[in-house]
């Protein structure tokens, strides 16, 4: 295994992981779950950015071509995206704990589809997602394989990246606007009825 590979495989696996848990959020329909899970992507999301931003330190100082500056060049595009993970989705992700947290008094809360959508929300799942994607070339660079820098594979390459990033774009947006019209449903009267007043 290429030295610089093996710096790189943690950090694939930690945004892997995020982008994992954050798909599955929605999902979620119980609050005091949806909260935990909420932390566990707050503090995977965190060590993301925190092994990037080291790696990229650590090349930007290291003299000479040492595996760590082998492994800052590959992660330019990484880098970006980290930034848009850092700009958009800690804060909502942060924001989705306390809010479940806030509905999670009791064991077995369920969670209102209104938390649902918030945890759907495009700007959470799909720039870690696209994170993890964005690490693919930089792991194949690495293994000492350069057929994606062949000038017949680059473009079909960047291509297929490129609609597969809108089909999961497309796929959040939908599925974030399915929970949020049901969070507008009006509740029948039953429940209604049910909720307790607060005085």
């Amino acid at each position: 295994m290429e030295s610089h590979l093996a710096v790189l495989l943690p950090i694939t696996a930690v945004w892997l992981a995020a982008g994992l848990v954050a798909d599955g959020l929605p999902r979620l329909d119980h609050a005091g779950v949806l909260r935990q899970r909420a932390g566990w992507l707050l503090a995977l999301t965190l060590a993301g950015l925190a092994s990037t931003a080291a790696v990229l330190v650590a090349g930007l100082m290291s003299p000479g071509r040492t595996p760590i500056d082998r492994a800052a060049g590959t992660l330019d595009a990484v880098a970006l995206a980290a930034l848009v993970v850092a700009a958009c989705t800690v804060r909502r992700v942060h924001r989705l704990r306390a809010g479940a947290g806030a509905f999670a008094t009791a064991p077995g809360t369920p969670a209102p589809h209104g938390l649902r959508a918030a945890a759907a929300h495009p700007l959470i799942a799909l720039p870690l997602q696209v994170t993890t994607l964005l690490t693919v070339p930089a792991l194949v660079a690495a293994s000492g394989n350069d057929r994606l820098a062949a000038p017949d594979v680059t473009g079909p390459a960047i291509t297929v990246g490129a609609l597969a990033v809108l089909a999961v774009g497309i796929r959040h947006a939908l599925r974030h606007n399915r929970l949020a019209e049901r969070a507008r449903q009006p509740q029948p009267p039953s429940a209604r009825a049910a909720r307790p007043l607060h005085v």
